[in-house]
């Protein structure tokens, strides 16, 4: 290492003297490892700069650009400097924001805050991070105020970070008032909203939101991080057409098809039931992470093709990729579903040869597993022999099982469990009620059913959904929202009409 550190020097000495902060600022762009950090960092205090905010705070930016592990080692250099200047405050802030602990960049706010530094605009960016990381909202809300006050709310950056923040603690109207007030919108804006849409659940709102970018002028071709955002939304309501459209659009583009995107397209052509296409993109991805052996496993387990999904799960220890909780969730998922009670069962415990921490999902797997199977007595006895309290999914998979086998005494055990740990799901108690009348015991599933009336529990409301116009309706049952319900209703009646009289012509015309 000492003759790296000559290195750097023969470099920078004919162009800077030692004195200058610039010589250390560049030093330290030179340097690419810790070890080199270290060295120059030594030089920075033999020259006597430990107490130069601009140099600090340099070192402290390259110390946690390098490694995360730096990060204490930089609290320690901006601890020692007496006189700090804003720059310095943020990247302590930054470097916590984006490596953690995130709570540590909120006290160093206040602390900035205490010490009458008055934060910028580049401030609060780092901290709204790190309140959407904590889900500080709280907090966040209190930051926003500040930013209101500095008049700083409406800087671009400023207003990507409370987009983000407010999508992060799921307070979508805020995020989308924030968004609409923000002057001059960047792709980062538009990303920042369609993602927190997407990842709250509200994928209508994300693919209408997507449609309006592509028609703002301003706005070029999506990027990468527009279609990992808003590739779910559409993987979602399985739309076969923007799958081709964003698959097109990549080609089409040179775009490179990374992993993000990758397994984004690998989710929406499993759920259109495009199990070829979905392979042939997985194919093609040369970075493969977990996360897109998770898509291509669970592509082939929802389909009930197990067998393929143990394939490729060896093929991915093959390849050395750390497995994580999820592939495991997907494998046990189609082995329950294939009934492959003894492949299921040695996933489970193989889960600790990775040092995998099992959630209450993997139990309700194996309960599930026990459960189709027919053995609900091993699936009892694995329910009490579990080292964590089960939990709803463990319950409700057990109350799917006696419904499966109609085994009316254990589905009270489990339901009773169930209208504690799940009061409001109406599902619930209507597997129950519906069992109890199967058994035509009437008197107990009114019981249940007056439980669901007089608590208001609501079910939520089954729909199907058309594409029309590049855009998809919904509508559920006897549903009269639509401006035309009249003449749809009175269609549907004369068709039905129609079929019934083809059907009795032709019953007519067999001999």
């Amino acid at each position: 290492m000492p003759g790296v550190s000559r290195r750097i020097q023969q470099v920078l000495v004919p162009k800077l003297h030692k004195d200058s902060f610039y010589y250390y600022a560049d030093l330290l762009h030179l340097c690419k490892s810790t070890n080199c950090m270290k060295i120059a960092h030594a030089q920075i205090v033999v020259g006597g700069q430990q107490q130069n905010p601009f140099v600090v705070a340099k070192l402290v930016d390259k110390y946690v650009m390098l490694s995360s592990s730096n990060i204490e080692r930089a609290r320690r250099v901006f601890d020692n400097l007496s006189e700090r200047d804003v720059f310095c405050w943020n990247v302590v802030i930054k470097g916590y924001a984006n490596v953690g602990p995130f709570s540590e960049a909120l006290k160093v706010y206040d602390e900035m805050r205490l010490s009458r530094t008055s934060p910028n605009r580049y401030t609060y960016p780092f901290v709204l991070k790190a309140c959407g990381a904590e889900k500080a909202y709280r907090k966040g809300r209190v930051i926003h105020g500040y930013a209101v006050k500095c008049g700083v709310e409406w800087d671009l950056f400023v207003g990507n970070s409370l987009v983000a923040f407010y999508a992060k603690c799921q307070d979508l109207e805020m995020s989308r008032k924030v968004f609409d007030g923000i002057p001059k919108r960047d792709i980062v804006s538009w990303n920042s909203m369609i993602s927190g849409y997407t990842t709250n659940g509200y994928v209508d709102d994300a693919i209408l939101l997507f449609y309006d970018m592509l028609r703002d002028e301003y706005i070029g071709a999506p990027d990468d991080a527009t279609l990992v955002s808003v590739l779910p939304a559409f993987a979602e309501v399985a739309d076969i057409q923007a799958g081709y459209w964003i698959h097109s659009y990549i080609v089409k583009s040179g775009m490179k098809l990374d992993a993000a995107v990758g397994s984004g397209l690998i989710s929406l052509y499993s759920n259109c039931g495009y199990i070829t296409v979905a392979r042939a993109i997985f194919d093609q991805i040369s970075d493969r992470n977990v996360i897109v052996w998770n898509a291509i496993i669970r592509c082939y387990g929802m389909h009930g093709l197990a067998q393929e999904a143990l394939s490729m799960f060896q093929h991915l220890v093959e390849a050395g990729v750390r497995p994580d909780g999820i592939v495991f969730l997907c494998l046990l998922s189609a082995c329950s579903h294939a009934g492959m009670l003894a492949q299921g069962w040695n996933l489970f415990h193989t889960m600790e040869t990775y040092g995998l921490e099992k959630s209450e999902a993997h139990y309700a797997c194996i309960v599930d597993l026990w459960g189709r199977a027919g053995d609900l007595e091993k699936a009892v006895e694995f329910i009490h022999a579990m080292p964590i309290e089960a939990g709803k999914n463990v319950y409700g998979a057990l109350l799917g099982a006696c419904r499966i086998h109609k085994n009316i005494e254990l589905a009270e055990w489990a339901a009773e469990k169930l209208f504690v740990l799940d009061p409001n799901n109406a599902g619930r108690y209507v597997i129950l009620a519906q069992m109890y009348e199967e058994e035509g015991r009437w008197q107990d599933a009114a019981r249940v059913r007056k439980v669901i009336r007089e608590k208001e529990i609501k079910k939520a409301a089954g729909y199907s959904s058309v594409e029309l116009e590049s855009s998809h309706r919904k509508f559920g049952v006897n549903d009269e929202t639509h401006p035309f319900t009249t003449q749809i209703f009175e269609t549907l009646l004369s068709l039905d009409s129609t079929m019934g009289e083809e059907a009795h012509s032709e019953l007519d015309a067999i001999p």
